[in-house]
């Protein structure tokens, strides 16, 4: 007896099926994330797809293989959680190609919004401003949002409104590429502003992709 309950009363867990291979999960099988080709599917039949994409419909395991075989092709299982198990007649190694491929793809069409940061002075240089808003119109032209820093020292602390003005100055430069995502703020010494771009991260990317896909062709066709 353990805890108040009679060993008799416990039920051993025990598959309740007379066909394990019917769509059920057998206990003590093998679980593996690897796709199964040719003789690794040990099942007795598949519905059946042809190297053309055609129906093939319900077969038993060994006519698949067969027929795979005459024309020098893999048996490849592509949805083992269906009843019957569906296959295909392909070429395996070209097959796990694409799919690598298409993960690479999905990889490099992921969106990264990354915040980048630019640092000002309330008395900054004309030619140093525009360097910095040229720099600030990048990032958000690429897609990414901007975290503006300006800084104050010394007697500029008493001076906050230096730096308030020169933010809405940069707001204004760049209003054709960015929102402002957070208002200026001060933070101890320095005033602290967000700007987000007004283009989504995805479509700048699709863009320079474009971009650098044209000149190339331009290049090429001199």
């Amino acid at each position: 007896m353990i805890c108040g309950i009679s060993c008799a009363s416990i039920t051993p867990l025990v598959a309740k099926t007379s066909n394990p291979d019917a769509g059920q999960i057998r206990l003590g099988a093998d679980i593996t994330t690897d796709t199964r080709i040719n003789d690794r599917i040990r099942v007795p039949e598949v519905r059946l797809i042809g190297a053309a994409a055609e129906q093939i419909g319900v077969v038993d395991i060994d006519t698949a293989l067969r027929m795979a075989e005459e024309i020098g092709l893999d048996l490849v299982e592509i949805a083992p959680e269906a009843v019957p198990p569906v296959c295909k007649i392909m070429d395996f190694g070209k097959y796990k190609y694409e799919i690598a491929q298409k993960a690479r793809e999905a990889r490099q069409n992921q969106t990264h919004i990354i915040v980048k940061e630019v640092r000002l002075k309330p008395r900054i240089e004309a030619h140093d401003y525009e360097t910095k808003r040229n720099q600030i119109e990048k990032f958000l032209r690429g897609g990414d949002k901007v975290k503006v820093t300006m800084q104050f020292r010394g007697r500029e602390q008493s001076r906050p409104e230096m730096g308030y003005k020169l933010l809405q100055r940069l707001v204004e430069d760049v209003a054709e590429f960015a929102f402002v995502e957070f208002a200026p703020k001060q933070e101890g010494r320095n005033m602290t502003m967000v700007l987000g771009p007004t283009k989504r991260k995805n479509e700048a990317v699709a863009e320079a992709r474009a971009a650098k896909k044209a000149k190339a062709e331009t290049e090429s066709a001199e």
